[in-house]
């Protein structure tokens, strides 16, 4: 099977819709996920303000301290589970995942210990594990957002699609961005966005916006 690491913040609609793209492909083509973390918090941090990892809940990276504690505890399986269900609940249902108690909910009717938000908060090597990723992703591959697939050590940030693709558009995309790979000097190729872009997503992204609880802050990149 062929590794593909998964860089993504459950926050990030982009992040989402992509992972429900690269869940159709796995299904036709032989991938072999590896989910990993990014922290949106972290790469916008604003000088003055805590970092994620200072507060005692931070909406995003906390809920990767979840993520983080079900990868080691119980398999890549559980990570892929519990992504797919947290992204389905906050970006196609509009539900807080970013809730504690909603997050505990959500956790125990995947069936895992009703203790399991509350022990991986209180466990430290989370922040570590989650941190790892980040700062790996930030150094390794010059990362600044999310989604990044990297495949055979070379990253690419995208494909930024929504909706996701199903079917055989899911795999004429990957064809596509399997030819990518073949250029490393390939850097950028982007669509303009229009106003009717900009309405289309909105659309898309509709639940996620009446979920969130912050506005959303980007870094500027050159």
């Amino acid at each position: 099977m062929a590794p593909v690491e998964f860089y993504f913040d459950p926050m990030c609609p982009w992040a989402y819709q992509t992972s429900r793209w690269i869940r159709t492909v796995r299904d036709h083509v032989e991938l072999d996920i590896t989910w990993r973390f990014f922290s949106l918090e972290a790469i916008n941090h604003v000088d003055g303000k805590k970092w994620p990892w200072e507060r005692a809940w931070s909406y995003g990276f906390s809920q990767m301290r979840i993520g983080a504690w079900l990868r080691r505890e119980h398999g890549m399986e559980a990570i892929d589970r519990w992504y797919v269900a947290v992204g389905d609940a906050f970006h196609r249902r509009g539900v807080k995942t970013q809730d504690r108690d909603v997050h505990a909910a959500l956790v125990a009717d995947l069936g895992y210990p009703a203790t399991t938000v509350d022990d991986a908060i209180a466990d430290p090597t989370t922040t570590d594990l989650v941190r790892a990723d980040h700062e790996n992703a930030v150094g390794e591959y010059a990362a600044y957002g999310v989604p990044v697939i990297v495949r055979n050590g070379h990253a690419l940030f995208g494909p930024n699609v929504a909706p996701a693709p199903e079917g055989d558009a899911a795999i004429r995309l990957w064809e596509l961005v399997e030819g990518w790979w073949e250029f490393p000097h390939l850097y950028e190729l982007r669509k303009p966005k229009t106003g009717a872009d900009w309405g289309h997503i909105a659309t898309v992204f509709s639940p996620y916006l009446d979920a969130r609880d912050w506005e959303t802050i980007e870094r500027p990149v050159s």
